[in-house]
């Protein structure tokens, strides 16, 4: 077994403090790598070290592959942890790092480069046996051969970029007079977003249930999985909600995805933590599941798979990283209870969702049986313009997915944020739904019914200058409170009603 002496995080927010904590436990330094922007943020107080590794742009600071491997070569670092987002699926940055003797906490750069693609992971799916959504892969990458393809397949279909994530690029066509302007718009966003235009044709699955299978994978031909989470709740395919066990999966269709989960690991030649994404069509025992596709690093939403299983993801890929054999077996796996997660983001229901940003006057995470929060911000900090407006992660388990559920609502009543606008309410209202409470969801909910739950929780929201009075209410008690402590370092006796010159009868 071999030794980690030292990770470097390449990343912020609460991936960046989640890694630094587990490496913590396990007795390991960590290096923090911080933008101007970041300088006073929570990953850089909390870090060993930290290194400063640009401006406040993330192409110039986060997702610089040398200023990243300069700040592991300065400070001696001999592993890198990418956590997700930014470099966290660059098969170069993977490459960088084996070139430079530095250990990637994550696939090795072949793998990364081979399922990043998603025509190339899809041949792989087929090859294993794995079923795929039906559809074209057109070899002449011209608009009339793309058109021809989405005619075999059929109306509706979605045209797909081979690269990159998150739904960029993706186009649902209806009907042959939307395919050419379709194809060009998908291409062009593609083009932008990946520096890759290639498209691919699938049919269109209307309202699936979006479901992933997390998969560990060793050195020594070790691969399990550590069974399903349900991520249907998305918004513009972005999840918001994250369950396990999902709703719509029963013990035989379980068996079969994950067995097809792990036959494309084996397939691929996968290392360390990593999800297989479907979809599922149909319910039951004889539901249909199609590969989507396979991110090559921690998710989002792993919280909710550690508090069914026990198991920390973190520790298994640094284990997994030093050289540790696998020791579980999948027959020992088991699921307890269930688990959902929430995405607190700073945002405004009411403007369409539109990004916040800002100085939190008051942030007080709940504590309560069963809740976990992952953040990477503090009271007194601050959410910037730079980077994705996420605050927390809000976990909540128990015996029941209606205990769950119920805990993670009156964790969320309970979770005073000041400064910023939040979508603590919206995600109330979702919680509180009839067809959420049910588990009749799927990849369409919050096309069909998010506007209705935003009005709720538009009109439940407390009034901007509620908001406005309870912040300068925080200003001035830090204010008194910061006379108090002055006087007292000068050994004078503080007299509060000195600290009310604002104030007249």
């Amino acid at each position: 077994m071999g030794r980690l002496a030292q990770v470097l995080i390449a990343n912020r927010g609460e991936i960046a403090v989640r890694v630094i904590r587990a490496c913590r436990e396990l007795a390991i330094p960590s290096v923090a790598v911080y933008s101007d922007a970041d300088a006073h943020a929570l990953h850089v107080s909390l870090a060993d070290r930290a290194v400063r590794i640009g401006p406040a742009s993330p192409r110039e600071s986060y997702l610089s592959i040398a200023a990243i491997v300069n700040a592991a070569r300065e400070t001696g670092t001999d592993a890198i942890h990418p956590g997700y987002g930014f470099l966290s699926e660059n098969a170069s940055f993977a490459a960088a790092c084996a070139e430079a003797g530095i250990t990637f906490i994550g696939p090795p750069a072949a793998v990364i480069e081979r399922l990043g693609s998603k025509i190339a992971a899809r041949a792989i799916a087929q090859k294993a046996g794995v079923p795929v959504v039906p559809g074209e892969t057109p070899a002449d990458q011209s608009n009339q051969a793309i058109a021809a393809s989405a005619r075999n397949v059929g109306f509706p279909v979605l045209l797909k970029p081979s690269a990159g994530g998150g739904g960029i690029g993706m186009k649902t066509i209806r009907e042959e007079r939307a395919l050419a302007a379709g194809i060009e718009q998908a291409r062009r966003e593609a083009a932008a977003a990946f520096g890759d235009g290639t498209v691919y044709v699938e049919r269109l699955i209307d309202r699936p249930r979006h479901v992933e299978f997390q998969l560990l994978a060793d050195d020594h031909g070790h691969v399990i999985h550590l069974f399903e989470r349900e991520c249907s709740i998305q918004r513009r395919h972005q999840k918001v909600v994250e369950e396990t066990p999902s709703t719509a999966v029963t013990p035989k269709l379980r068996q079969r995805m994950g067995d097809a989960a792990v036959a494309l690991a084996r397939a691929a030649g996968y290392r360390n933590a990593g999800t297989v994404e479907f979809l599922v069509e149909g319910t039951g025992d004889a539901a249909s599941f199609y590969f989507l596709e396979v991110n090559t690093r921690l998710q989002v939403e792993h919280p909710v798979t550690e508090r069914v299983t026990g198991i920390d993801l973190v520790h298994a890929q640094i284990a997994i990283a030093r050289g540790d054999a696998l020791p579980w077996a999948q027959a020992s796996l088991t699921q307890r209870g269930h688990a959902i997660e929430v995405r607190v983001y700073a945002e405004d229901p009411s403007s369409h969702d539109l990004p916040q940003a800002g100085p939190l006057l008051l942030y007080q995470e709940p504590s309560m049986p069963g809740i976990r929060i992952d953040s990477g911000v503090a009271e007194g900090g601050e959410i910037n313009v730079h980077y994705d407006p996420l605050v927390a992660k809000l976990i909540a388990d128990g015996e029941t997915r209606e205990i769950a559920r119920r805990r993670a609502v009156e964790a969320l009543r309970n979770y005073p944020i000041l400064g910023i606008r939040t979508n603590v309410a919206f995600l109330i209202e979702l919680l509180e739904h009839p067809r959420f409470i049910a588990g009749d969801i799927d990849t369409c909910f919050l096309d069909v019914e998010g506007e209705k739950v935003r009005a709720a929780s538009v009109a439940a929201a407390i009034p901007s200058e509620a908001l406005e009075i309870a912040a300068a209410l925080r200003r001035s008690a830090a204010d008194l409170s910061a006379e108090a402590r002055s006087a007292k370092a000068k050994g004078a006796k503080a007299d509060p009603w000195d600290a009310l010159r604002g104030f007249r009868g």
